[in-house]
């Protein structure tokens, strides 16, 4: 099976009705079709499947070998990395299931709404324990679910404005999805770059945290309202709940010594369901039980692995995609074409940064981009001499910027609509939710100094 972004030589491209014209045509049927339904309010990726089938279809109709094109959907499905990546979803889902149903979130409004933050305080609050949550459970759609229907309505008690504070759990929502041990795009970035997850997450440290000591810095004197009443507890006291953060601990521990991403995740759902029995959190029924009579199973198990059916759906489909697009020839011509002009360190990080970005927007989804990317990455980086950690930073920290800043993506999407219909608080757009992500808009400038400065020192040094 070949990679994506890698060409077989030993077979002739797959020919399109009208060239490379017509191996395109599924594609922008995919990004119309997703632009649509985003700017419509399409909540997740469930409602994305049925574009991708039309697209799929498509090209079956347009391709001159409709058998080859069918094997080459699905050599680009049944890549090892994206059953990695599923198995992982699966397994986040239960974690971050285990976690909510713990109390974990009200814990840490507790903490917040008595420690008497308020305005700007409460923005900066929210940014904080978004990015627990999604650094725990390496999900940033499932942390806005969890987070946002409990931090968003308390806006309106504490003098914090609406929109930065959507913003800020936005933002806490990316700090997670880019340096996350079990966040798709962590595994993706680093596995197509042949790195150490526990490396690269020590790495990406020096992009993240300067972006979120910017963004702490702004949410506090701009997040504000005057006017308001004084802070109160917003939910019950519990401070029992705070233990459940040693579960995302023992998992980070174990990933950082290198252990295996699916042996971390087992431990970390083993020892959460543990304590969280040891401390009443939930009872053992709570995890599956049998609705015999209606034939229905239920339960944390399967609410979590529910949490990741519809972005694994939506995966396996566009990988799909990508793979008859790959059999028509027209991305080995295109990683070529770069392969040839990226011939230095600071050339080739532009390249890269370029080719991600452009993946990025092209099919609205980060893993399937870095999974897009890799193989060039790897091969021009390699070449020009850029360390598999540098590489895995460029492609991840560029795919935690224009899905989480841009209307049209599902995170600002579905950050949206989870302001609508609250007492007392304003419906916020996609594009409000976006351009109040200050961690994203900082991740990108420090992504695009550090390049910079990295060109700037090899035009020096020749």
């Amino acid at each position: 099976m070949t990679q994506v972004g890698t060409r077989d030589d030993a077979k002739q491209d797959l020919t399109f009705h009208g060239g490379w014209l017509g191996a395109l045509v599924p594609f922008a049927v995919f990004i119309g079709g997703v632009s649509w339904l985003g700017l419509s309010g399409a909540p997740d990726e469930t409602g994305f499947g049925p574009v991708l089938l039309v697209a799929l279809g498509i090209g079956v109709l347009l391709a001159q070998d409709r058998e080859r094109y069918a094997d080459a959907v699905i050599d680009g499905m049944s890549h090892r990395l994206v059953m990695l990546l599923i198995l992982a979803w699966l397994l986040a889902g239960v974690l971050g299931v285990v976690l909510r149903e713990s109390g974990l979130v009200q814990s840490l409004i507790w903490v917040a709404s008595v420690s008497g933050v308020r305005g700007g305080g409460f923005v900066v609050a929210c940014f904080l324990i978004t990015s627990v949550f999604a650094t725990a459970t390496g999900t940033s759609l499932g942390t806005l679910l969890v987070c946002a229907p409990l931090l968003y309505p308390a806006a309106a008690q504490l003098g914090a404005d609406p929109a930065f504070t959507i913003g800020a759990i936005l933002a806490g929502a990316t700090f997670g999805d880019n340096v996350s041990p079990i966040s798709d795009t962590t595994i993706a970035s680093a596995t197509t770059q042949d790195a150490d997850l526990g490396g690269v997450v020590r790495s990406r440290m020096r992009y993240a945290l300067p972006a979120a000591a910017l963004s702490v810095l702004v949410f506090g004197f701009s997040g504000g309202e005057d006017g308001s009443a004084p802070a109160t507890a917003l939910v019950a006291p519990d401070a029992v709940g705070l233990l459940m953060l040693t579960v995302p601990a023992l998992v980070l521990g174990l990933l950082l010594r290198r252990s295996h991403l699916v042996v971390g995740l087992f431990a970390g759902i083993g020892f959460g369901i543990a304590l969280g029995l040891l401390l009443g959190r939930f009872a053992p029924g709570d995890l599956l039980s049998i609705d015999q009579e209606n034939f229905i199973a239920s339960g944390i198990l399967l609410d979590g692995m529910r949490r990741a059916f519809g972005v694994s759906i939506f995966t396996i489909l566009l990988m799909g995609l990508v793979g008859g697009l790959e059999a028509s020839g027209l991305l080995s011509r295109v990683i070529h074409w770069m392969e040839r002009r990226a011939r230095e360190g600071a050339g080739a990080e532009w390249w890269i940064f370029g080719s991600i970005s452009a993946a990025t927007m092209l099919t609205t989804h980060s893993a399937v981009a870095i999974l897009t990317v890799g193989p060039l990455a790897k091969s021009v980086g390699e070449g020009a001499g850029v360390d598999g950690y540098r590489r895995a930073n460029i492609l991840d920290v560029a795919v935690c910027t224009y899905p989480f800043l841009l209307p049209f993506f599902i995170p600002t999407i579905l950050a949206a609509s989870l302001t609508a219909g609250i007492d007392g608080m304003p419906s916020m757009s996609a594009w409000q939710a976006g351009v109040h992500n200050l961690h994203s808009w900082g991740l990108l400038a420090v992504l695009l100094v550090s390049i910079a400065a990295r060109s700037r020192e090899a035009r020096i040094s020749r």
